[in-house]
């Protein structure tokens, strides 16, 4: 029997994501909060960092349309007919949640298109950049994903600690169930196409990663402090390292195996170490 191809395989994956993890209905929420000052002061950051990212993945599907004008068909029902969807619904959960223990609602920003990505936009008209940009989307989907499932799990275990039982059973705990079918996709994409770069590909691919990398939903300062209070809250500041090394691996075998002695990339660990120093010195806390 003939294996599969990469775009079968894909295809069904989708299919399957779409079939089995439909976005999460609105109404299955049950927001029974015990103390809600408690829970804000707890995870109340946390949960507007995710709300807003969750949120902002219109700008991101305006982004992809601009970065990857000739995005396959499979890319394109994945990121706009499943992976937004869901996403979305995720956001509009835990925002919800946050403006009933007493937050104001996520600010979020959902048009605009920074120069850079039209510039990639302009330049992926080309084939061979056009694989280089559909690299750079991967990697980031992996990071991002893996980084939503690590940051779910922790939440969810935080607020079974506090007695939130229904906010872990029927808003954490749906939500951090889709995540590993998008990092799924990102993963199988990025493994297939990999096998097609040139080696001037794969070195620029590298080049722009490293030059360009930030933690999910991270734009400016202010945002990457606010990533760093999220890791902060989450006690991932502990194993600041296990955490990288879980969201880079695959990142770091596709693009930098040859490097002897390197265990997860630099730039990643450099970025999540500002994050967090950022985060410090606008709450003063003395470094460790």
């Amino acid at each position: 029997m003939t294996a599969p191809t990469t775009e079968a395989r894909l295809k069904a994956h989708v299919d399957r994501i779409e079939e089995e993890h439909p976005p999460v209905p609105l109404a299955s929420v049950d927001y029974t909060v015990h103390d809600p000052a408690l829970l804000r002061q707890r995870f109340g950051p946390v949960l507007d960092y995710l709300a807003r990212v969750e949120l902002e993945v219109d700008r991101n599907v305006l982004e992809l349309t601009t970065m990857l004008p000739d995005a396959s068909e499979i890319d394109r029902r994945f990121y706009a007919e499943v992976w937004q969807p869901q996403e979305i619904h995720h956001g509009l959960i835990l925002d919800e949640l946050q403006t009933r223990i007493g937050r104001p609602p996520a600010s979020t920003d959902t048009t605009t298109i920074s120069p850079k990505i039209r510039i990639l936009g302009a330049l992926a008209h080309l084939t061979p950049v056009h694989d280089i940009v559909r690299m750079l989307y991967y990697l980031t989907g992996m990071a991002t994903e893996r980084s939503a499932v690590l940051a779910y799990n922790r939440l969810h275990d935080g607020v079974i600690d506090l007695g939130e039982n229904a906010v872990a059973a029927t808003v954490v705990a749906p939500i951090r169930r889709q995540e590993p079918g998008h990092y799924a996709f990102y993963r199988l994409s990025a493994t297939a196409l990999d096998k097609q770069l040139r080696p001037w590909q794969r070195w620029l691919t590298g080049r722009l990663r490293r030059i360009s990398f930030s933690p999910v939903g991270a734009n400016d300062d202010a945002q990457l402090a606010d990533f760093g209070g999220v890791l902060t809250s989450l006690g991932v500041i502990d194993e600041l390292e296990q955490f990288v090394t879980e969201i880079s691996r695959v990142e770091n075998d596709l693009l930098w195996a040859g490097r002897q002695g390197l265990d997860v990339p630099r730039y990643v660990m450099d970025a999540m170490r500002e994050a967090v120093q950022l985060h410090r010195a606008r709450a003063s806390i003395p470094p460790r």
